[in-house]
């Protein structure tokens, strides 16, 4: 087990007061690579509809720690010890305070670029130096801590328990971005007993975690928690034009091979909008709208339909550059004025899941066969009510092409 006693040096914390780490660990905190997530804000452009939301990725990455010690102890205590070493142990605390060293602004919204994953990003940061000498200086296996991260770890290892115990359902990850967002975004949505959830938890050697049936309850209020944070915060129809116009922007100057995905990896916020300025092209105007708080405004939506062809040809980038075009060539032949593809966004949401593959123990079943409402049926209901297909343009032009019908425009 690891010993509480060693871990004397507090940080103050809005959402889990005292976070107790040890002078190793501290010191992970204080390195150039961890330093930069004080300038990554965790949830983008959010701000912009949520004025409070200007917490950032280091803050979370400390709250996800802090979560991981504790639910390491419980876990420890109800029979892990068996099979984790200490510096196991340390490497997991290790990679769940650094498990977004690698993230970049915006990096959830450019899922769909040809861009290196954060979490590729993370452990080659961390089998470098300086960090890789600071982390071991912890008692962690820098190889080890970034396996748990990247997931390139062998099977039935004592890896493979800490990177399920990092990444699932009821991972530290989640039960602190929940519970953060919701707070400095002032909603009530995200607030989980995250106390309870620990303690239901049970150690599986191969799984990570499994529960009984009565903790299914704390399942249910995360997932739901997280259609809501989605529904009213994550994808909130002005976030995600938001999102829109950077993703635009980033993917057209690589397109236009005005920068390089190099050139993005490591970046903070003020970096990556440095990076567009002193570019030259004319799709890097919605970045700069973006940073003046000039959000585009939605003229037309509609619910996605997986049926549909042409809603989904719009989930390749590609395609949905050519909409674009092809809607400000149809704007420019109704309204009698020359419209540009930069003064038009659609936005997508990418796809979700809500399912989950937790073992209950006493009914012997994974979560969505058991008791639980969030049955694969229901799951199916969720995701539909979520993505919409959007339509925004800029203020130059939203007066001329506001009063065009939706049932008229050429690509639904």
């Amino acid at each position: 087990m690891i010993e509480l006693s060693d871990f004397s040096k507090p940080i103050r914390d809005p959402i889990w007061k005292h976070i107790w780490m040890n002078d190793e660990l501290y010191a992970v905190t204080k390195t150039d690579s961890f330093m930069r997530l004080y300038n990554i804000k965790q949830l983008g452009p959010t701000e912009l509809v949520y004025p409070g939301a200007g917490h950032t990725r280091a803050v979370h990455s400390i709250g996800v720690y802090n979560i991981a010690l504790k639910m390491l102890n419980i876990l420890l205590k109800k029979g892990a010890d068996s099979w984790v070493s200490k510096e196991g142990s340390m490497s997991f605390l290790a990679a769940a305070l650094l498990h977004d060293l690698g993230h970049f602004p915006f990096t959830h919204s450019l899922k769909e670029l040809k861009l290196k994953e954060h979490e590729e990003l993370t452990g080659e940061l961390i089998l470098k130096e300086p960090l890789r000498s600071v982390t071991a200086k912890t008692g962690a296996v820098p190889e080890q801590t970034a396996a748990i991260i990247t997931g390139k770890c062998k099977e039935d290892s004592e890896t493979v328990f800490f990177q399920k115990l990092l990444s699932g359902v009821l991972d530290p990850d989640k039960l602190d971005y929940l519970n953060r967002d919701a707070f400095y975004c002032g909603v009530p949505y995200g607030i989980q007993d995250t106390d309870f959830i620990l303690s239901q938890l049970l150690p599986d050697k191969k799984n990570g975690i499994k529960i009984e049936s009565k903790a299914i309850l704390s399942v249910e209020s995360i997932l739901f928690s997280k259609y809501l944070m989605y529904k009213s915060v994550y994808w909130h129809k002005d976030v995600r034009i938001a999102t829109a116009m950077m993703k635009k922007a980033i993917f057209t100057g690589l397109e236009r091979a005005e920068f390089s995905p190099q050139d993005l990896y490591h970046q903070d916020d003020d970096g990556i909008f440095r990076l567009l300025e002193k570019s030259n092209y004319p799709e890097k105007k919605l970045a700069e709208d973006l940073r003046l708080g000039k959000i585009y405004r939605i003229i037309a939506e509609e619910a996605f339909q997986s049926d549909n062809h042409r809603h989904r040809n719009l989930e390749d980038l590609h395609k949905r550059l050519k909409a674009e075009e092809v809607l400000a060539e149809y704007f420019s032949n109704k309204t009698g004025s020359k419209i540009d593809g930069e003064d038009i966004i659609i936005d997508i949401p990418e796809r979700i899941s809500f399912e989950s593959d937790l073992f209950i123990e006493d009914e012997k079943k994974i979560f969505s066969e058991s008791s639980t409402v969030f049955s694969k049926e229901f799951i199916k209901t969720l995701v539909p009510s979520l993505r919409k297909i959007r339509i925004a343009v800029s203020d130059k032009i939203y007066k001329k092409v506001i009063n065009l019908k939706q049932t008229t425009l050429p690509i639904f």
